[in-house]
């Protein structure tokens, strides 16, 4: 998520149309997409509108209640789909429940408001939860977000559900400690030392519920970042190879080698860093998952462009093209090469004894429409002093 100067966003909602509206409608219709039961998807959108209260019913002429940094356009919902081969799509929606406080620690009170009804309604312990308390909702509470949270939409009605913290709470200089802090009181006390070097932590995120295996997952951003650098990141046993990480990179960057296959190894992301996400289930055995994050957005020249990236990287691992542009045209009529950022992230994501996973993170835009990006060097820009550089988890 990243702030873009307001003179280049035009307002994208129309005349009385809500936020709630708005991405209630585009779950329905994501819902449809990837098969679920009208009955399930139905129960999902009211428990989004219930999630976002009063602001669910704030209309779209005005602006966001506050600036949620969950996407580029500040509105506080977005979508990301998960695509593995031989297997159905999975929906996922990403809230802000405490959209309406901009002070953090009002937005954390109504955040965990959220989640504990949330436990009630579906009796899973939010006891991990509870014991981070301390550490993720002090009462001077820092920005840029307090609280959010992920629904896996599943089939029957009962969803899996993650937490996202924010371990730079208590200010960026304490991330590190709290990061070390929380593997510790989750019993991964080890854990720490078996992340990567990286220029900070920007989420911790939990597994509540219903989960065959709970993940407790820490996130790492990665400003400059080659090919050779991502390949390197992972502490996964029995991983992506290689080849996968250098693909799925160059794919999803847009890169183009211009003198052999060397060439790759000089290409790295300027703008807005990559992030790898490191998932711990099994105690002390190190980490059991490893994502690499992409924010596409920013190295295409539009969607049109992202499009065909995803769709390339779906089709080289096995998996179901199609699904992407039904997704795409559930979200939004308007012409892909129109603007950049419907597709915000590619992700390739490895949990131990598992098929890789691709998926594609895409915005609600219910705000506003990022403009195509022109010029040269669209695909190998250099850094933007005026991007604020703000970023957001992949679930």
């Amino acid at each position: 998520m990243s702030t873009l100067p307001e003179q280049d966003m035009p307002a994208a909602g129309l005349s009385g149309t809500t936020l709630g509206d708005h991405v209630h409608g585009q779950l329905l219709r994501l819902g449809a997409v990837v098969g679920l039961r009208e009955a399930d998807t139905a129960l999902y959108g009211q428990i989004l509108l219930d999630s976002l209260s009063d602001t669910a019913r704030r209309p779209l002429s005005l602006p966001p209640a506050s600036p949620s940094f969950l996407s580029d356009d500040h509105t506080p919902v977005e979508f990301s789909l998960a695509c593995t081969a031989n297997a159905d799509p999975v929906l996922r929606v990403l809230v802000e429940p405490g959209c309406a406080h901009a002070d953090m620690a009002d937005s954390a009170r109504a955040g965990l408001g959220v989640i504990r009804a949330m436990a009630g309604r579906w009796d899973f312990s939010t006891d991990q939860l509870d014991a981070l308390e301390d550490l993720f909702f002090p009462t001077d509470a820092e920005g840029p977000l307090a609280l959010w949270y992920a629904l896996e939409l599943r089939p029957g009605g009962v969803p899996g559900i993650k937490v996202y913290l924010n371990p730079s709470a208590a200010g960026p200089g304490q991330a590190a400690r709290t990061v070390r802090e929380a593997l510790r009181r989750l019993g991964y006390g080890q854990g720490f030392g078996e992340l990567p070097d990286g220029a900070g932590y920007p989420f911790v995120a939990l597994d509540l519920g219903s989960w065959k295996k709970p993940r407790v997952k820490v996130y790492v951003s990665h400003p400059r970042m080659s090919a050779d650098d991502a390949c390197a990141l992972s502490r996964t046993a029995s991983g992506l190879s290689d080849a996968d990480v250098k693909d799925f990179f160059h794919a999803a960057a847009g890169s183009v080698p211009p003198a052999g296959p060397d060439a790759w190894n000089v290409l790295r992301l300027l703008r807005r860093p990559a992030l790898t996400c490191h998932a711990f289930s099994d105690r002390g055995v190190g980490p059991s998952g490893f994502t690499l994050h992409i924010p596409v957005r920013d190295y295409v020249r539009d969607d049109e462009e992202a499009s065909a990236r995803a769709k390339a990287l779906l089709a080289q691992f096995g998996m179901d093209t199609s699904v992407l542009d039904r997704a795409l045209c559930a979200l939004t009529q308007r012409q892909l090469a129109d603007g950049a950022g419907l597709i915000a992230y590619l992700a390739l994501a490895y949990e131990r004894n598992r098929q890789p996973r691709i998926t594609a993170y895409l915005s609600s835009e219910a705000y506003a429409v990022r403009p195509p990006l022109t010029g040269p060097g669209v695909t190998r820009p250099e850094p933007s002093p005026q991007r604020h550089q703000a970023l957001r988890p992949s679930r």
